[in-house]
């Protein structure tokens, strides 16, 4: 199951992000996780999308982190979550990314989704197509 995390520090990193979801207790509790980020500003836009293995870790997920604001950076920013549309759960978003234009390799490593198998990182599966170069929002 899906969810989107909203109202995320801007200076969050994927990394961080993850790093504060395990500290919770979700590791290995999660197997797809994209924290987009603006390639402009090097920031991120705010919001996330998290896919948790069990419905049980949904609940809990959704106790802990709706209404959250102990991010490891200082912030005001409270976490909002809703349910993610219409890309729904772990497949859908891999084929949504996979092809993907974040995913081509002159993509950084931590911009780019990043899938798990019992808590560990495993490879992005190849994409289908050859992506597209990203476009750089205003510097056109």
């Amino acid at each position: 199951v899906t969810v989107m995390m909203r109202n995320l520090p801007n200076r969050y990193s994927q990394q961080m992000l993850m790093e504060e979801i395990n500290n919770a207790g979700f590791t290995g509790g999660f197997d797809f996780i994209y924290l987009p980020i603006d390639f402009k500003t090097h920031a991120s836009v705010g919001y996330a999308f998290v896919n948790l293995i069990s419905a049980e870790a949904v609940s809990r997920f959704w106790n802990i982190f709706d209404g959250y604001c102990k991010w490891l950076l200082p912030s005001r920013k409270v976490c909002f979550l809703s349910w993610c549309g219409p890309h729904q759960g772990f497949a859908a978003h891999v084929d949504r990314y996979r092809n993907s234009p974040v995913m081509h390799p002159s993509v950084r490593d931590e911009y780019k989704p990043a899938i798990f198998k019992d808590g560990v990182r495993v490879k992005f599966p190849a994409p289908a197509k050859k992506p597209r170069v990203p476009k750089v929002r205003g510097t056109d």
